[in-house]
C-alpha cells in the first residue's frame, strides 16, 4: 500500500522552488549586431555575478543567455554555499597536495563570503543563513572515509572536525564530520536583484539568444542562431558546459552526471543544518524556508551519468521519495526537479582563459556539483583576469594546467573509450514499439519506416518524432521519461521532446521527422 501512495506523490512535471520566484526582470533577443568590451555568455551564477563585478568597474558588459536568465542550472540547485563537497579534502590532498587543497577551500569560503557581503551590502533578502555543513555515514566503510576525511581537515586547519553528536538526523550515524560556518539561500532572489544592478550601470542583457560560435580568438565575434553578431573585446563563457567545448578539447576533459531533488513538506522535524552523505547511493539534506514560514525539506541525490541511468529516471525521485516518507514522514511533494554537473579531471574547476593562445575567450566549468561557492569565486577570478588584477586562485583553477596524475589519465581513458561504444551501441539499438503503440505521455525509441526515430506522444494524442542523433557528436540519445527529455550519454546535450536544445554542449536542435499519413 505504501508502494502505490509513493508512485501518486512524486509531481508529474519537473518544478523548482527557487523558479517559483517571478520577481526576475525579462529581456528582449539580441537583434542585428552590436559591439561591446566584454561579452558574457550565460545568465546563471558565474555570468552574473561578473556581468555585475564589470559594468561596478566601469567595463561596458553585454550579457546573453540562450534562454530565460537564472533558469539553467543556478535555478535547480540545492543552494548550499559550502566549501564542504562531499569527502573530497582527503582524495584532493593526494592529488594536489596540501597547500592547493588548502586553496581550495579558502577559495570557496572566499566565494561564500562574497555572497553574504554582496546581500548585505546590496539589501538583497535571499533567505541567506549561517549553516553547519555535515558529511555522515550510515556504514563501517562510509565512517571510515569520514574519518580520513577529518585527519584531512586537521592538516589543512579546516574549521570543523569529527561531530557525531552534533548531528539532528532522526536516525542514528556511525560517524559524522561538521564544517562550521558554511550557508544556503535563495539563489534567484539573490541574483534578480544582481541582474538589476547590471542594468542600472549601463549593462545589456539579452534573453533568448544562443550563441552558437565564437568567430576568430584574437578579435573575438559572437554569432547567435538568429545570425545576430556581438563583437567584444573579451569573451566570458558561462553556458556550464562549453558550447564552444573544441577549444580546449572541453568534451574530453569533463564528466557529466544528473542528480534530483525533491522539496517535500513533512509530518516530522525538519532538522537544522546541511547534510550529505558519505555513502552510496548519495543523500543530501537541507531545508528551506516557504512564503508561509513552513520548513520545506529538500531531499537530493540519485545522480547518474548522463543518459545511462539503469532505471527509468522517474524512479530516482521516488527513492528520494521513499527515503524522506521513512525517517521524515511526507504529506505533500509540491517540487521536484534535477540538475545537470559536469566533473573536471582532477575535481577542480576549470576558469580562466579557454585554452593556450585564447587569451580573449574565458571560461568557467566543472564546478563538480558545488556550483554556488565555486561560481562566485570563478566570477571574481574572471573579472579580476580582464581587469588586470591578480588573483590568489588563479593558478589553481587554470583550466591550461597540463599536470595529469595517472588517476588522471585512467579517467581520461575511460571516459573517451565510453564515448566510443556509445556511438557503436546507440547506432546498433533497434527498438520494439511504433508510434500506434505509444500511449499517451509515453516516449521512447520507435520502429519508423525502415528505421527508427525518437517518439513522444503528448497528453493530447500528439506525436512528435525526432533524429535522436546528438547534434554535437552524433551519439544517440536516451529518453528521460521524468524530464520528457532526450539526453546524450556522451557529453551531456539534452532536447525537449520536440529536439530543441535544452543543456549543451550541442547548440542545434535535433532533426524533427515529418510523419508521413
Amino acid at each position: 500500500m505504501r508502494q502505490e501512495e509513493n508512485i501518486t506523490q512524486v509531481p508529474d512535471e519537473q518544478k523548482s522552488y527557487w523558479r517559483e520566484y517571478k520577481d526576475v526582470p525579462s529581456y528582449p533577443a539580441l537583434q542585428g549586431n552590436e559591439s561591446t568590451d566584454v561579452g558574457i555568455i550565460g545568465g546563471g551564477i558565474v555570468g552574473v555575478i561578473s556581468a555585475y563585478l564589470l559594468a561596478k568597474a566601469g567595463r561596458k558588459v553585454t550579457l546573453i543567455d540562450a534562454g530565460k536568465l537564472i533558469d539553467g542550472v543556478t535555478g535547480y540547485t540545492t543552494a548550499k554555499i559550502t566549501a564542504q563537497h562531499g569527502v573530497f579534502y582527503f582524495p584532493l590532498i593526494k592529488i594536489m597536495g596540501q597547500e592547493k587543497a588548502r586553496q581550495y577551500y579558502d577559495a570557496n569560503m572566499a566565494g561564500l563570503n562574497y555572497i553574504e557581503e554582496t546581500a548585505s551590502e546590496l539589501g538583497i533578502d535571499c533567505d541567506f543563513s549561517h549553516q553547519n555543513a555535515f558529511i555522515y555515514a550510515n556504514t563501517a566503510i562510509g565512517a571510515k572515509l569520514v574519518q580520513k576525511e577529518a585527519e584531512a581537515y586537521e592538516q589543512l586547519g579546516i574549521n570543523g572536525g569529527l561531530a557525531k553528536e552534533e548531528v539532528e538526523l532522526p536516525f542514528e550515524v556511525q560517524e559524522a564530520l561538521v564544517m562550521r560556518n558554511q550557508a544556503q539561500f535563495h539563489p534567484v532572489k539573490f541574483l534578480a536583484k544582481l541582474v538589476s544592478e547590471i542594468e542600472r550601470l549601463g549593462g545589456k542583457i539579452y534573453e533568448q539568444t544562443r550563441a552558437v560560435k565564437i568567430l576568430s580568438k584574437n578579435d573575438p565575434v559572437i554569432q547567435t542562431e538568429n545570425m545576430s553578431h556581438l563583437s567584444c573585446n573579451k569573451v566570458i563563457v558561462a553556458t556550464h558546459y562549453p558550447f564552444n567545448s573544441s577549444d580546449g578539447f572541453y568534451f574530453t576533459r569533463l564528466n557529466i552526471n544528473r542528480s534530483y531533488v525533491i522539496g517535500a513538506r513533512t509530518t516530522g522535524k525538519v532538522p537544522e543544518g546541511m547534510y550529505i552523505s558519505a555513502d552510496m547511493p548519495s543523500r543530501s539534506i537541507r531545508y528551506a524556508t516557504d512564503e508561509n514560514g513552513e520548513k520545506l525539506l529538500l531531499i537530493g541525490g540519485d545522480g547518474h551519468a548522463t543518459g545511462k541511468s539503469k532505471s527509468p529516471t522517474m524512479e530516482h525521485y521516488k527513492n528520494l521519495e521513499k527515503f524522506g516518507e521513512k525517517y521524515f514522514g511526507i504529506r505533500e511533494i509540491p517540487y521536484r526537479w534535477s540538475a545537470q554537473d559536469m566533473t573536471t579531471l582532477d575535481k577542480v574547476p576549470y576558469v580562466g582563459t579557454i585554452t593556450a593562445g585564447y587569451d580573449n575567450i574565458l571560461v568557467a566549468t566543472g564546478f563538480h556539483k558545488w556550483g554556488m561557492s565555486n561560481g562566485a569565486v570563478a566570477a571574481m577570478m574572471l573579472s579580476d583576469q580582464i581587469l588586470g588584477n591578480p588573483n590568489p586562485y588563479a593558478e589553481l583553477y587554470d583550466p591550461t594546467r597540463t599536470k595529469m596524475k595517472a588517476v588522471d589519465a585512467l579517467s581520461f581513458l575511460k571516459d573517451n573509450g565510453g564515448v566510443a561504444k556509445e556511438l557503436v551501441k546507440g547506432k546498433l539499438k533497434m527498438p520494439s514499439k511504433t508510434v500506434e503503440t505509444l500511449g499517451k505521455d509515453e516516449g521512447g525509441l520507435v520502429k519508423y519506416g525502415k528505421g527508427k526515430a525518437g517518439g513522444y506522444k503528448d497528453k493530447y494524442g500528439q506525436v512528435h518524432l525526432v533524429d535522436t542523433a546528438c547534434t554535437h557528436m552524433g551519439c544517440e540519445t536516451h529518453w528521460n521519461d521524468a524530464e520528457r527529455s532526450w539526453d546524450c550519454p556522451c557529453h551531456g546535450s539534452r532536447f525537449s521532446y520536440t529536439g530543441e536544445v535544452l543543456d549543451g554542449p550541442a547548440v542545434k536542435p535535433l532533426k524533427k521527422i515529418e510523419q508521413e499519413y
